[in-house]
């Protein structure tokens, strides 16, 4: 077998990179964020940062192969966004409670009443904040590429016991959502991308967010494309391998466009799509033994290193790397997403974040 291909230095060999001195603002944000393609740090990259209903800057860097004749267009451009898909779980369960389908005290067992038994019961809320005792990936499940429905995905690990006594520990694990999942659809009566399409995604008009897995929808949509995905590879890139993510739809399948992702921001930011009460519980962070473990219900809750508070998520998956924050303060909202598996570039996305912020904050 021919070793796989590793890019070097190849999608940013054709750009110029700009001056940051003297530069604030947006003007700075923009010349870091470029300056991460021209340098060849990032493959591609669609960005949005929006303050209310005010687009203040958004913008495509790359292209969708290895060449500028397919620009990536924030508003239109397909990217996996991995455990940004949490979020939009998180609303989605939200709505299941204001609507009666669910409450977050429910056992899971109370809607998935056939899957085996633990030692412990755990709730939906344990599930969506991590806390229910249910183990992390092993091994390659982190990217597998197998078929599965949610239900069948939870069978790699419905049969082991309890990591840890719920309510008493947490340990972040995509595993919570495939079964968090699964309760949400038995409760809705309807699949769980389903129930996310009609009561979340169409009515916040979210409509180039999807799972991977549905290619008919994407087939659809002729000017819109999905990026190539790529790894990490020493100083270079290499095409990430083939995933199948559906069966994990809810913690890091869905496919979407940084313009869509922005737009969750600012239904967020609105109070208006959820009951305000209600939504806080889902941003507010939970407390364990006592302890801020800096995450609510599908939302991590915390603060940038100026002490700025936000909530959102970073995602990281096979193919991508995604930054999503609300600054309920500064009323801004982030939405950043490569199609690269994390590309260790998170200080420079910091600092493109933290110049708009001081702009904003004067």
């Amino acid at each position: 077998m021919a070793p796989t291909p590793v890019f070097f230095g190849l999608f940013g060999s054709n750009k110029r990179v700009k001056k940051t001195t003297d530069l604030h603002g947006f003007e700075l944000s923009e010349a870091l964020l470029h300056n991460l393609h021209a340098k060849g740090k990032v493959p591609g990259m669609a960005v949005s940062f929006r303050r209310d209903e005010e687009i203040l800057f958004e913008k495509g860097f790359g292209g969708l192969a290895n060449s500028s004749k397919n620009p990536i267009d924030p508003a239109n451009t397909y990217f996996r966004i991995a455990s940004i898909s949490k979020c939009i779980t998180g609303v989605a369960l939200a709505r299941m409670v204001e609507q009666g389908l669910v409450d977050l005290d429910d056992s899971f067992y109370k809607h998935v009443p056939d899957y085996p038994k633990k030692q412990f019961d755990f709730t939906l809320k344990q599930l969506a904040s991590h806390t229910a005792g249910i183990r992390a990936y092993k091994g390659k499940e982190y990217a597998l590429n197998r078929s599965m429905t949610i239900e069948e995905g939870t069978g790699l690990f419905s049969k082991e016991p309890l990591a840890y006594i719920p309510g008493s520990d947490f340990i972040y694990t995509s595993l919570d959502f495939v079964l968090l999942s699964l309760a949400m659809e038995k409760a809705a009566g309807m699949p769980f991308e389903e129930y996310v399409e009609k009561e979340v995604l169409k009515p916040l008009h979210m409509l180039h967010t999807t799972p991977e897995a549905r290619k008919r929808s994407l087939n659809k949509l002729k000017k819109n494309e999905v990026v190539r995905f790529y790894t990490r590879s020493g100083s270079g890139f290499r095409k990430a391998l083939k995933v199948n993510n559906f069966y994990k739809l809810a913690g890091g399948g869905y496919l979407s466009t940084a313009a869509d992702i922005a737009t969750l921001g600012q239904a967020i930011l609105k109070e208006n799509f959820v009951r305000p009460e209600l939504m806080q519980e889902f941003l507010a962070p939970q407390i364990v033994l006592g302890k801020n473990v800096y995450y609510g219900l599908g939302w991590q809750a915390s603060q940038d290193i100026a002490g700025r508070h936000y909530y959102g998520h970073v995602g990281n998956s096979v193919g991508a790397y995604t930054n999503f924050y609300v600054y309920p303060h500064e009323r801004l909202v982030v939405s950043i997403l490569i199609n690269s598996s994390d590309p260790k570039v998170q200080p420079e996305l910091d600092e493109a974040i933290d110049a708009a912020l001081r702009h904003i904050n004067g």
